[in-house]
């Protein structure tokens, strides 16, 4: 679900001035008004940030021999080599899958 963010139309109080977030749904209705005075408000652009991470030729080589130990049913290997890379709870799962018990 989408966070909306919402601000006074013109007067408001503290609250609906600075704005504030609802959590919604795409298909709810827009807030009218400021829960805490009932002033009118309307929904505000908001800014937003996107991320695009690249893997590197290291990181796409471990995932893809980790895939292939856990698509052999080699939990023992996968978790070796999960937990020599720092992925403990990856690790852990593969370690449980192999019948190890914490």
């Amino acid at each position: 679900m989408p966070i909306y963010e919402y601000r006074a139309c013109n007067k408001g109080c503290n609250h609906c001035i600075q704005g504030f977030d609802v959590l919604q749904k795409i298909k709810d209705e827009p807030v009218r008004a400021c829960p805490k005075c009932g002033g009118r408000v309307t929904r505000a652009v908001s800014r937003f940030a996107a991320c695009v991470t690249e893997k590197t030729e290291e990181a796409s080589s471990l995932e893809n021999k980790l895939r292939e130990y856990e698509s052999q049913g080699m939990w023992g290997h996968a978790a070796e080599l999960a937990d020599k890379s720092g992925l403990e709870e990856r690790a852990m799962n593969d370690y449980k899958k192999a019948g190890y018990n914490f």
